[in-house]
């Protein structure tokens, strides 16, 4: 089997309503490149990157066009050389940045390829160490809602099967601050587990004080307090406080992830899949956290990270946030106890919609 073709197709997909971050603004759509490696027995593999309301995605769309002679001719089985080309390729761009998030793309489509070329799932063609992963509601509980509205969000969730989700604070008025976070717990009782997101938003002193007033909370972590990059700061938050501290979805590759362990940053690594380069680096991030004994979970990207994590020792929490859930034929399904099955269907399990990539073609 070979490859034949790289081809991309740029899809819009709105979010309504609009979602408001204090990093990122209004957050009014998702576009994404879907990219397919074709081959000449018929099989295609299946990826996607995106950027939040359509910035910079022509420049990921390039970077990911300029990547086709480094899969086309390559026999799938023999995928692994595919990165370890990439990384001399490209060297001169750096290995942080649309660089990497072009590889992500197409190392995503090549893992689902050789799934499919196995009549395997990827976690089980890596080696499944269990069924179904931990998940927990994303897509909701944001900033924005009054706490009626949190309340019984938090109760849709639960309804719908979940044992876990993520609400979101902010840097100011912590006794609101917490308030809110009390009343999802107030609405969800002590048996579901409860995250809280500060989106990079605080100080170090800022996230110490307001962890110190959600511990009576009982929370499974405290994701991104500070700015991404303060891993010194993300060390001393983690010190001060009983509930663990999640972070890592900004750092590219599993050197970013390597520089946050030796930090001591965080009690739960949350690697994003296209800023690690894809599944390749994605598995070594992963591996890297089984060294330093610490979880690893997932963010974004639920229809491709739930087999890998499925298949790390350490795999953790996979966040199930529906954004491109719409262009897929297939949902994730949850078991009784609130965890994502693994699929049996090859590749990634989770395929991409004609009709719907048509509906949202950009």
């Amino acid at each position: 089997m070979k490859i034949t073709r790289l081809r991309t197709q740029v899809v819009h997909l709105p979010i309504d309503p609009p979602i408001v971050t204090a990093i990122l603004g209004s957050i009014r759509s998702a576009d994404c490149v879907l990219t397919f490696l074709d081959t000449d027995e018929g099989l295609t593999g299946e990826g996607l990157v995106f950027s939040i309301n359509n910035r910079r995605l022509s420049v990921i769309h390039e970077m990911i066009r300029q990547l086709e002679d480094l899969v086309v001719g390559l026999d799938p089985r023999l995928g692994g050389s595919l990165n370890a080309r990439a990384w001399k390729e490209l060297n001169f761009l750096g290995y942080e940045g649309v660089s990497i998030v072009g590889l992500a793309a197409v190392d995503m489509a090549m893992l689902d390829l050789r799934g499919k070329a196995a009549g395997l799932n990827v976690a089980h063609l890596l080696g499944a160490c269990r069924a179904a992963v931990p998940t927990y509601a994303s897509g909701g509980l944001w900033l924005g809602s009054s706490i009626d509205a949190l309340q019984k969000e938090a109760r849709s969730f639960v309804e719908r099967g979940f044992r876990a989700m993520k609400t979101r604070v902010g840097p100011t008025d912590p006794e609101a601050m917490v308030a809110r976070v009390a009343a999802v717990r107030d609405a969800v009782g002590p048996d579901i587990a409860l995250m809280v997101d500060a989106n990079q938003q605080m100080s170090v002193k800022q996230a110490i004080r307001i962890g110190r007033m959600m511990e009576k909370l009982n929370l499974t972590w405290f994701e991104e307090p500070v700015i991404c990059h303060d891993h010194a700061g993300e060390a001393r938050i983690r010190a001060a406080l009983d509930t663990p501290i999640a972070s890592g979805e900004t750092v590219y590759t599993h050197r970013g992830v390597l520089t946050m362990l030796q930090a001591g940053s965080c009690d739960v690594m949350m690697p994003d899949l296209q800023r690690m380069g894809g599944p390749s680096e994605f598995l070594k991030a992963g591996h890297l956290c089984e060294a330093f004994h610490i979880p690893c979970s997932s963010h974004l990207f639920p229809e491709m990270s739930l087999g890998l994590l499925a298949s790390l020792p350490g795999g953790y929490y996979l966040e199930h946030m529906p954004w491109f859930e719409k262009i897929y034929r297939e949902r994730i399904e949850l078991d009784a106890d609130g965890h994502a099955v693994v699929p049996d269907r090859p590749g990634w399990g989770f395929s991409f919609d004609a009709e719907a990539i048509r509906r949202y073609a950009a």
